[in-house]
């Protein structure tokens, strides 16, 4: 079989949308559940600041790449850039609801500053996972309707349209890592993207754990209860983690790379779903 790399003919590109602009989501936005509401609002948190290390993190290594991937880095950054923006106007309705998510935006703030000082390397290889991260969430949540169903339509057009960019630019990390460890041993490259990877989902599901239950506690949701309702979210009904737990598996495979999972199909059917939700005028940015 041939080895998986970015499609030649992938083409990746920055929309310039606008989501919740002048309307006022409810509370518990997502199907008026505070445990699934909880999960977005939590993730959406830390996508600002980190959406930016992703963007440093690539950059530190695009010179020597080839034209196709600095142009691909480009837009990757382009992309991201505009996520961040979208993500800081969703957050603020989540402010807007009585949310306090300054021990949220603390827990990013003491994650990025372990990354100081850090060989440039070693914040590639944590990106390439969080990417990696990103891409398998996108997937699942635009090929299974039911993580979004019963949502407000700007919250889950903004989610949908977050989705599609991600699986389009999911290769972009990687080829980059791939261009800076181009000297590296097959088994050195191997054995780093994989001890980063699980540290990195350590801290991953912990960073979301402890998201969701601030923003719960402040609902005056607290104890084991609670605490099996996320289990079962996660790894029940509709049970993302259990679901992605496969293609999470794969990335420890010889020769992976996450175009071998080939789901562009995708960005076509978020973007027919998520296009009822853009703000007047956007339609005519995307479709530019």
């Amino acid at each position: 079989m041939a080895k998986a790399t970015t499609p030649v003919d992938l083409t990746i590109t920055p929309r310039d949308v606008r989501f919740g602009r002048g309307t006022t989501l409810g509370r518990y936005w997502l199907n008026d559940d505070p445990i699934a509401t909880a999960f977005y609002n939590a993730l959406s948190v830390t996508f600002p600041k980190g959406e930016a290390y992703f963007c440093e993190s690539v950059k530190a290594f695009r010179e020597g790449t080839s034209p196709k991937l600095h142009a691909e880095i480009q837009a990757f950054v382009k992309q991201e850039v505009i996520h961040s923006r979208e993500h800081v106007a969703f957050n603020r309705h989540v402010v807007d609801q009585g949310y306090d998510v300054s021990l949220l935006e603390r827990h990013v703030d003491e994650a990025l500053a372990l990354t100081k000082g850090r060989h440039p390397i070693g914040n590639l290889a944590a990106t390439m996972a969080l990417e990696h991260f990103t891409a398998m969430l996108a997937h699942e949540l635009i090929a299974n309707p039911r993580h979004l169903a019963g949502g407000e339509a700007q919250a889950k057009g903004l989610w949908q349209w977050h989705a599609a960019e991600e699986i389009e630019h999911k290769g972009v990390a990687y080829d980059t890592w791939l261009h800076a460890t181009r000297d590296w041993t097959r088994f050195r490259r191997w054995k780093v993207k994989s001890l980063v990877m699980l540290i990195t989902t350590w801290k991953f599901f912990q960073g979301r754990r402890k998201g969701m239950l601030e923003l719960l506690r402040q609902d005056g949701m607290t104890g084991p209860k609670v605490w099996a309702k996320l289990a079962w979210y996660a790894f029940g009904r509709p049970g993302m983690a259990r679901k992605v737990s496969g293609v999470w598996f794969s990335y420890f495979l010889p020769g992976f790379h996450p175009w071998m999972h080939d789901d562009r199909a995708l960005i076509a059917l978020a973007e027919s779903e998520y296009e009822d939700a853009l703000l007047p005028g956007a339609r005519k940015l995307v479709a530019a």
